[in-house]
């Protein structure tokens, strides 16, 4: 009987600890998820930064007249997107 007991004891022993692992590991994977989801907002925002810099970029080259055949076109295109963003906000503000 005594083994019995000593063999509950140890198997209780055991999953306290494996309990105890598991809690450290939840909160290790929440700590992980948190991590990831500011590290993703940096991302995005790293992203938008980038892009209104390079918006920047072609703002000045097109006003020093300094601007390739390259750089007009994409410019024109951003410029492009602009405008029909525009024209659906005025036609949905029109309804």
């Amino acid at each position: 009987m005594e083994q019995v007991t000593k063999h509950i004891s140890r198997v209780h022993s055991k999953l306290q600890d494996f309990l105890k692992k598991y809690a450290a590991l939840q909160k290790q994977n929440t700590q992980q998820q948190q991590l990831i989801a500011e590290l993703k907002t940096s991302i995005e925002e790293n992203k938008n930064k980038v892009r209104q810099l390079e918006e920047q970029q072609h703002i000045l080259k097109s006003a020093a007249g300094k601007m390739n055949e390259i750089d007009k076109k994409a410019y024109e295109q951003i410029i492009g997107k602009y405008i029909k963003e525009l024209d659906k906000c005025i036609a949905l503000l029109s309804e």
